[in-house]
């Protein structure tokens, strides 16, 4: 049996609840992703769950299909619900709100509530107290913040969202929570099946609810209808419950006066450093991605995410600040560093074992002090990136850096399928096929060749000057192709059409070659 459905018969407890209604659209602009002035709907199950004022004035509303929402207004901004943005956007309010006031409670994004005793103590009564609160998330950029104050969560809620933009603010008297939620739907209640249960049984506001008698909806609900008659009847003694708030893991170190130099941006972060770890490991987590936030006494600022492959030290901590300062992203001397736990892993995860990882710890060990003297690209590791030329598929990965490759998975047309070569040349090795009059063989403007291949002619080695001597040519024993490569052909500056083959040798070495244009290069040869 779930606790909150069960009515304690305790006195209800004046609450505060702050409210910014259509907190999803108000999210969106926050982050940049929409005019929150222009016409916004956010569907979730394909139903409008909040829309901007401006899809309001055109008749969209809650619970609209996006077929019919569209149809009132056709230049509607259609955004899918999400709710990480919300609770991701919602936080710093909620950190603002625990600076005035402690023990918030978090009901939904957008909607908190706290005990309005303590704040209205300090701010010369409820009024105050819900001033003061709305004021500071206003503060924020959120202009509209609506309070309700009442007997209890929910009627505090209730009145919160009863108000208006020109009368932000509703206070329900002690005692008349009763008389204030009698007329309201009891579609209030936010549960779809008791509201339809209670509309086909003629009960359509919470005064009509509350005026029948408890036992009968215990009978009917169980202590589930007791719980909603107490909330009808302006007796909600369920109590706020602040939440935790999340232990303040970030780290940042202001420098004045602003430094040049990268050992003395280093040295000032160590201790940081070490604090940001020890905090993590306070509560069993480690780092696994790291954001290095740098700002300039001009005002500029850079900023990069860091990976790695195990966990971050206090000393890799430094490292990453130290080599994001060597790639040149501010002009200015540095004021201002900030590390933030982009990604954090259970701390068990990462146990050594008792006699160490072995050889894979040692090579771990000293790459990495290799990498801190040399830089951050100092020390790199070979992965197959996306592509449609083998040389230009060669990704090279800083050690410790996680290879993150998006453009693998894309189709690529005409790239080269597996078996791939296992020589790779960086750069293509000029070669000349012939056919049997010693005359150079093309491939024609229909993709087919203009004689039969008999020999390939292979580069011989440099002499003094650097010269390469010709070669004696080789017999092709076989050969496939051609296979069109057409990159770009709407680009006239970065078009390019070739052809691949495969051909194998009298020594029996396959090779892959590259007709572009009558000239043949090798790309890379099957050893």
């Amino acid at each position: 049996m779930d606790p909150a459905l069960v009515d304690t018969g305790i006195e209800p407890v004046r609450s505060l609840v702050v409210w910014v209604p259509d907190w999803p659209v108000v999210a969106l602009g926050l982050e940049g992703l929409a005019e929150a002035e222009g016409p916004i709907a956010v569907f979730a199950k394909g139903m409008v769950a909040a829309t901007s004022p401006a899809a309001r004035a055109d008749g969209v509303r809650r619970g609209m299909r996006r077929r019919d929402a569209q149809a009132r207004c056709p230049q509607l901004q259609v955004v899918d619900a999400d709710d990480a943005r919300d609770h991701r956007t919602f936080a710093p309010l909620i950190a603002r709100l625990e600076e005035i006031a402690p023990g918030v409670q978090l009901r939904e994004p957008g909607l908190c509530a706290l005990r309005v005793k303590g704040p209205a103590r300090f701010y010369g009564g409820e009024a105050g107290a819900a001033t003061a609160l709305t004021g500071a998330l206003a503060e924020l950029g959120v202009n509209d913040v609506r309070a309700g104050v009442g007997d209890g969560p929910f009627t505090a809620e209730q009145a919160a969202r009863t108000t208006g933009p020109d009368a932000p603010m509703r206070i329900v008297p002690p005692g008349a929570a009763a008389a204030f939620l009698a007329p309201l739907p009891v579609t209030a209640l936010e549960d779809e099946s008791v509201a339809s249960l209670f509309a086909r049984l003629g009960i359509h506001t919470l005064g009509q609810l509350a005026a029948l008698p408890p036992a009968r909806l215990i009978e009917r609900l169980g202590p589930r209808g007791a719980r909603l008659h107490a909330l009808a009847s302006g007796l909600d003694s369920q109590p706020v419950q602040p939440r935790t708030p999340p232990p303040e893991l970030e780290r940042e170190v202001s420098f004045e006066p602003p430094l040049e130099i990268a050992d003395q941006v280093a040295f000032g972060i160590r201790l940081a450093a070490e604090q940001f770890i020890s905090g993590l490991g306070a509560v069993d987590l480690v780092c696994t991605e790291l954001r290095v936030a740098l700002t300039g006494d001009r005002g500029d600022h850079s900023e990069r995410v860091w990976l790695h492959p195990g966990a971050f030290d206090a000393a890799a901590v430094v490292d990453r600040v130290r080599w994001q300062l060597a790639e040149r992203g501010l002009k200015s001397a540095v004021a201002k560093v900030r590390i933030v736990p982009e990604k954090v892993d259970a701390a068990s995860h990462h146990v050594t074992g008792l006699f160490g990882s072995g050889p894979e710890e040692r090579v771990h060990s000293a790459l990495s002090r290799v990498q801190a003297m040399l830089g951050h690209t100092g020390v790199v590791t070979p992965q197959v990136g996306g592509g449609r030329w083998l040389a230009e598929r060669q990704v090279l990965v800083p050690w410790g850096d996680r290879a993150v490759i998006a453009e693998r998975a894309r189709p690529w047309p005409g790239s080269l399928p597996d078996p791939l070569p296992a020589t790779v040349f960086p750069e293509p090795v000029p070669v000349a096929v012939i056919d049997r009059d010693d005359d150079m063989v093309a491939v024609d403007g229909r993709g087919e060749l203009t004689a039969e291949p008999i020999a390939l002619i292979l580069p011989g080695a440099p002499d003094a000057s650097g010269a390469r001597r010709p070669r004696h040519p080789r017999r092709i024993a076989s050969w496939a192709g051609p296979w069109p490569v057409m990159e770009r052909g709407w680009d006239a500056a970065r078009t390019r059409r070739a052809h691949r083959f495969q051909v194998v040798d009298e020594a029996e070495t396959a090779w892959l070659l590259v007709c572009e244009e009558g000239v043949w290069h090798a790309e890379g040869r099957y050893d």
